[in-house]
Order: C-alpha cells, then structure tokens, then sequence
C-alpha cells in the first residue's frame, strides 16, 4: 500500500526539498505527524497560521458560508466580500481606505507594481538586497533572490542595500514608479528596518513623487506586535500588500490601496479573489486576532524568547533578531542540519537564508510550549546535528 511520501513523490511536480515528516492534523500550535507524534510548531505554515491550526471560530465561519455561497465573482456585490473590505480598511494603517482581493501574497504584489504603474505613468521600481516579495514574474523581478535562472525579468527594477537612506535616496528618480520594501525582511534573515529608515523612505516618495509600498505578507496581521509592522514606526504607505495570516489558512491576500492611487476598473482582475469562503474566514480571523489581542500576545512572548534565548545563547549563533513573533537565530554555520535535528526533537522551524534559523510560531502558542521551543533549541544548537 503507498504512503502519502510515495503517492507524492510519483505524481507532484516538485519545487520544495521536502523534509520526511508527513503532517495530517494540527490545533492550535501543535501539529502531528501520521505516526500520531505531536510536535510543537514554530512555523505557522510559514506564518500562515496567526490564530492558530484550524481555529474554531474560523472553521465555523467556514462551514457556515460553504452552505451558503463559495464563489460570487468581482463583477457582483455580495454580502460577505463587503464585510471583509470593510473590516480590513478599519485595521489597516491610516490612509489606506480600499482593498483589492486576491489568492496569495504574490498576487497582492503584482497587482501592486501594476496599480503604481497605473497611478505614476512609470516604470521603475527600487527594493532591497535580501528582500522577497514572491516568485511570480512581476513580483520576482523586485525580489533579490531566486532570479537568475528566470531572467530576463521585467525592467527598470533596482536594488539597493537595505537601512541605507542614502543609497535609497540615490536610486530614487523621476523614473521611480514605487519603493517596494519589508519593514521586516523575512526570507532575507529576519531584518527589522531601523527606526528612521521607513520615515525616510517615506519622505523621499513624498519629494520625489513615488509611491511607498511596504509589503506586509509575512509580518501582518500581529506577528511583529503590531498589527502591521509599519505602525511600530507610524509610518503610513501609498499601498500596501497583505496575505499569509489574513484567513487563518485559507488561502487569500490584498493590495490595501490609499485614495491616491488611480481605479484599475477594467484593468486588472482575479476569477476566485473575495471570493466568500476565504472573505468568511479573513472576517472571523481579524476578529479573533482583534478580540484576543494577539498583537500584545506576540509582543510580550516574544520578548520571553528572546530573553531566555539570549541569556543561554550557545557559541554556535551569531546574532538574535526579534520583533515580536517573528525570531530569526543567526548561526556561524549551516542552518539546515540544526533544523533537521530540532524536527527529531519535536518543534519544527523554517530556513531563512542559509545561515538563519527563523521560527514564526502561531500567536496564540502557549508560554510553556514557546519556552520548550526555546530550551530544545539552545540543546540542539549546543550539540552536533548529526548525531
């Protein structure tokens, strides 16, 4: 009889170097394997799962809008897609008043290349080293990695060294459509923008004339303490890109737009975006990250991490960077034995880059199952992986 790795490996088209754990049920921060062993994750479906695995209140706005309506396109109102964009304009940093509906982050960002191409009549874009904004064309040609073999992308992209103002300030000019940058870089290692950095590439769209966009997709909806990570710096884009946690897993993201930017009415679109199932499930999700403060809860566990992380810090990691839940461990080797190792001791964490170890545990995540994460950690970092 096949496995679940067999019947994978015969018929999916791979693109993930696969870890040989076949996961079959999750609640809240714990997941399980098909051998029934739980594991405490710190991966969130790659911060997918903010209000954790399968959340009631999520399923039971899900079960509830299957037996009414699943798909309703965008040349129709419907009931549950205009909660939805109503709920996300009154969380959403200020200025930032209407919402495009999409699948994915990666969709969220090429609508927003193209609706800053719209507003400005240009072409040009300028992003950072390290940073990632996803793996389609448009979004990967403002992605710093992950090109080569894809070239040619679309041009006029540049790319500039990341918390420098002055090389920003330098790439920045009249062929500049929009600045595109991660107010935490997160497949870049875990770098959180200094403080003054956002406001200085705010002031320069501003002289310039071009747009901010600040993608959000990994570092929304309370992961860095906040309910967006801009707002720890009060600083408002031109539009902004959300996905990841939005729906509590259900696959869904948006471009938050602020009433500068120009209609695209006719110009772009998306067959299943706001759709109602994953509108149901992004309203339910808000609601419990806002009713349960989960922005507070990330902030003050991350803390107790970061603490205890640091105070037992082992010789093989360089540096610790946090912003509330959103924890990257720099280590003086390869990252990729040490995650192997920490999933045979029971918590699953995520690369970062080669050298980076970066845990994105769901928020609700109890005290004592993040301070194990913890403690195994700094066991595993301290012994060879390959025992």
């Amino acid at each position: 009889m096949s496995t679940p790795r067999d019947t994978e490996s015969r018929y999916g088209f791979e693109v993930y170097p696969k870890r040989d754990l076949v996961i079959v049920r999750g609640e809240g921060a714990t997941l399980w394997d098909d051998r029934g062993r739980a594991y405490i994750d710190c991966t969130a479906g790659i911060g997918v799962a903010n209000v954790g695995h399968s959340n009631p209140e999520v399923v039971a706005a899900v079960e509830r809008q299957a037996r009414e309506l699943i798909t309703c396109p965008g040349i129709f109102y419907n009931d549950v897609r205009a909660r939805a964009m109503e709920k996300l304009a009154g969380v959403a940093p200020d200025g930032l008043t209407r919402a495009f509906l999409s699948n994915s982050g990666t969709e969220a960002m090429e609508a927003a290349i193209k609706f800053a191409r719209l507003t400005t009549g240009r072409n040009g874009f300028v992003s950072a080293m390290r940073g990632f904004h996803g793996r389609t064309l448009g979004a990967l040609s403002a992605t710093f990695r992950y090109r080569d073999e894809f070239e040619p992308l679309i041009q006029g992209h540049r790319f500039v060294p990341f918390n420098n103002p002055a090389k920003l300030e330098a790439a920045v000019d009249d062929s500049i459509a929009g600045v595109i940058l991660e107010p935490v870089q997160g497949e870049g290692g875990v770098r959180p923008t200094d403080p003054d950095y956002l406001k200085a590439a705010r002031a320069l769209c501003d002289d310039r004339g071009a747009l901010l966009i600040l993608d959000e997709i990994q570092t929304g909806f309370g992961r860095t303490g906040r309910m967006f990570a801009c707002q720890t710096h009060g600083v408002a884009p031109d539009i902004m890109t959300v996905a990841k946690g939005i729906a509590g897993g259900v696959p869904m993201g948006a471009t938050l737009v602020s009433e500068r930017i120009t209609s695209a009415a006719g110009k772009h679109g998306s067959t299943f975006g706001g759709n109602p199932l994953a509108c149901a499930a992004a309203i339910a999700s808000i609601d419990y990250i806002m009713e349960h403060d989960l922005p507070g809860r990330a902030a003050r566990l991350g803390s107790v991490f970061a603490d205890r992380f640091r105070h037992r810090m082992p010789d093989t990691v360089r540096e610790c960077r946090q912003l509330g839940l959103m924890i990257g461990i720099e280590l003086k080797t390869k990252a990729r034995p040490f995650l192997e190792a920490l999933m045979r001791a029971g918590v699953l964490a995520l690369p970062a880059g080669p050298t980076v170890i970066r845990l994105l545990p769901p928020l609700v995540i109890g005290e004592e199952d993040l301070v194990t994460a913890c403690d195994t950690l700094i066991d595993v970092l301290g012994q060879d992986p390959s025992a």
